[in-house]
């Protein structure tokens, strides 16, 4: 770490605020690389974080402010360059660089970059929403979650940045918060070689802000967050396992010393992804839900399902003939954002409506005599599904997003005997390791719940193709993730039809 005297800290620190002096020298800044994020028909969000070593509380950087210029052109050597300026990098936010670029033309592809002092960043690829009023052929978009470090290599990532798409849906758990050894736990990767804090579990500012450091530290997930705009929700790992709003997990915690930690974990969230300033949490409370819009092709609807929820019915975890799950008045989403939603899509003249959040919607039984349910999942909601479907019914092109449960599942969503809407549930990139096909848990779900379509175990992503008529979702799945140079292949393709809904194998 560059160390200096304090009177020196105390003259760059205020020369920094009144811009008179110029910042220290840093070796390369760009370690973590560089992302586009919440494409818009004008514009799109740029993120970088300055961290010569990344692995350290404030990265290597000295607390003082750090001007970063950046480009934005229509072509990937930077020859017709339409947007540029200069961003400010403060150590208060962790050096972290969000740049909210507008005057952009909809439906086009561009290329962007930053440098501070002599360092140029890697090149970034994005694209902007197509023009609210067009009608577009088709949106191609991939989803993926649950990306635990310790559980395996991002070789995923690196196949999803090949893919041919528009945008990158991340539906949460993009850290975790358990210790990590110094070879990474399943990685076994002795060049590694991490610092002791690692050892720590993730509860404070400076230990969010190394553990995302961590993450991003990795090539195949940079080159993913550089080939694609990402839009991001979070779920429950990002701050403590299983939390419920202002509950934590672990019994005999204080509020207010949890609402701190929710607060670090909140504020290490923002400034490591390309989110706009509107969402910049304030302590504790930060707001994430947000829509987007695709032309007249489709509004996606981003929800967090775990800063506002009740806690979960009958002490969490499966349980069985669970009435507080259908007490009226319990509420996954809260009582705000679940209108803001019912709203939207009562309201809405797109094509399609496209629900991109953590937890599995449609009811899952894990079977046996108590055919338990998973009080986590929206079964331990059932008030707030219900309403959701209800309205579904009602407006054709439901489809719902999710991840957290790092297995793969295609789902009818039912409201009473109709199919209102399919459900499209991806696996992990890492966590849970190499996984397998089937399960006898799975085998168990398939024949408890027939409206599942399909149940895999395998890591990867979902790729998934939107047309004005027809939606397809391919489960794309890994050969392995605890050993590097895992391929990729297509396992199960469905299909469904906007008119008629209810999934088809392709």
């Amino acid at each position: 770490m560059l160390r200096l005297p304090r009177r020196r800290l105390f003259m760059l620190g205020s020369a920094a605020l009144l811009g008179t002096l110029p910042a220290p020298r840093l070796r390369n800044p760009f370690t973590l690389g560089v992302a586009s994020g919440d494409p818009l028909p004008e514009g799109v969000l740029l993120w970088t974080r300055l961290a010569p070593r990344p692995l350290e509380p404030a990265g290597g950087v000295p607390p003082v402010r750090y001007p970063v210029a950046w480009q934005v052109a229509e072509d990937d050597r930077f020859r017709r360059v339409v947007r540029s300026g200069t961003a400010t990098a403060a150590p208060e936010y962790g050096h972290s660089v969000h740049v909210d670029v507008r005057g952009l033309r909809p439906g086009r592809e561009y290329h962007y970059r930053f440098r501070a002092g002599a360092h140029l960043s890697p090149p970034g690829r994005t694209r902007t929403a197509p023009a609210r009023g067009a009608s577009p052929r088709r949106l191609r978009f991939a989803t993926a979650s649950c990306q635990s470090y310790t559980d395996g290599y991002y070789d995923a990532w690196r196949h999803l940045a090949a893919e041919d798409l528009d945008l990158v849906f991340f539906l949460g758990d993009y850290i975790y918060e358990g210790a990590i050894n110094s070879v990474g736990g399943s990685r076994m990767d002795p060049a590694l070689r991490l610092p002791d804090t690692f050892e720590l579990e993730t509860d404070t500012l400076d230990l969010y802000r190394m553990r995302y450091a961590l993450y991003r530290t990795d090539p195949d997930l940079q080159a993913a967050h550089a080939a694609l705009p990402w839009v991001l929700t979070w779920d429950d790992h990002e701050v403590q396992d299983n939390y419920a709003d202002e509950v934590p997990r672990l019994p005999g915690a204080l509020p207010a010393d949890f609402a701190v930690r929710r607060a670090d974990a909140y504020r290490a969230y923002w400034e490591n992804q390309p989110l706009r300033r509107p969402r910049q949490p304030s302590g504790p409370d930060m707001s994430l839900y947000r829509r987007f819009r695709f032309g007249d092709l489709a509004h996606a609807y981003v929800l967090d399902t775990r800063q506002y929820r009740a806690d979960q019915a009958c002490g969490d975890g499966l349980r069985a003939g669970c009435a507080e799950r259908d007490r009226p008045g319990r509420t996954l989403l809260g009582a705000a954002q679940r209108d803001w939603l019912l709203d939207g899509l009562g309201r809405s003249e797109a094509r399609w409506n496209v629900l991109a959040q953590q937890v599995m919607m449609a009811e899952c039984r894990y079977g046996g005599p108590a055919n338990r349910l998973d009080m986590d999942k929206w079964d331990g909601y059932a008030t707030d599904r219900r309403r959701i479907l209800q309205t579904a019914a009602r407006m054709p092109g439901t489809v719902v997003l999710s991840g957290d449960i790092h297995c793969n599942y295609a789902a009818d969503l039912h409201a009473g005997p109709a199919v209102v809407g399919v459900e499209f549930v991806g696996t992990s990139i890492t966590s849970g390791g190499d996984g397998s096909d089937t399960t006898g848990q799975l085998d168990l779900q398939r024949r408890y719940n027939p409206h599942l379509r399909f149940a895999n175990a395998q890591r990867g992503y979902l790729r998934c193709e939107l047309t004005p008529d027809r939606i397809r979702a391919d489960y794309r799945v890994m050969s392995q993730v605890t050993r590097p140079g895992g391929t990729i292949t297509t396992r199960a393709s469905f299909v469904s039809e906007r008119a008629r809904p209810g999934l088809v194998a392709a």
